[in-house]
């Protein structure tokens, strides 16, 4: 009996090792479901911020200029049917460009059908997902284009303060 008793605590702490390795993924509103094209500002912030609250971190405020540098890199992945952060013009010249002037990360993606599933993607991908959990940003944008045959391309840039990246020693 003992054994079965250490078995099953062993079990039982195994388990929940596991369980603090995992995603955690809040069941999002309904609209983040939607069509892309039917998204509002506010129904993406609501999505992104119910992740970011389900893991600890404080919520974003949503940022029409970094949704401009997005839209822009969302369209030219688009374009180009390839999914990748530098197509010929660089995230700083992008955001530069939209006229934000702050430290900036980004996430991209591609063939995702919704906004949940796009934001699923980036949390079971260590670098989207620190992204996408950074407490060192503060507001975001985010776009999606169709390309031939109808494929979404996705963009999020997170952007911030640059004294948040300095390094005091």
């Amino acid at each position: 009996m003992t054994s079965v008793t250490r078995r099953s605590l062993i079990m039982l702490g195994a388990a929940s090792l596991l369980a603090a390795c995992s995603t955690t993924m809040p069941v999002l509103p309904k609209s983040a479901a939607s069509s892309p094209e039917t998204l509002s500002d506010d129904e993406i912030l609501v999505a992104i911020n119910a992740v970011r609250q389900a893991n600890g971190a404080p919520a974003w405020t949503y940022n029409t200029r970094l949704e401009a540098a997005a839209r822009s890199q969302a369209r030219l992945m688009a374009q180009k049917n390839t999914m990748s952060h530098d197509l010929g013009v660089t995230l700083r010249q992008r955001v530069t460009e939209a006229g934000y002037l702050g430290a900036v990360g980004e996430n991209v993606g591609k063939g995702y059908t919704n906004l949940e599933g796009v934001i699923g993607g980036w949390m079971n991908s260590s670098g989207h997902r620190n992204t996408l959990l950074s407490t060192r940003f503060v507001e975001f944008g985010l776009a999606a284009a169709r390309g031939d045959g109808g494929k979404l391309y996705w963009a999020m840039i997170a952007g911030g303060s640059y004294d948040a990246w300095r390094v005091y020693g």
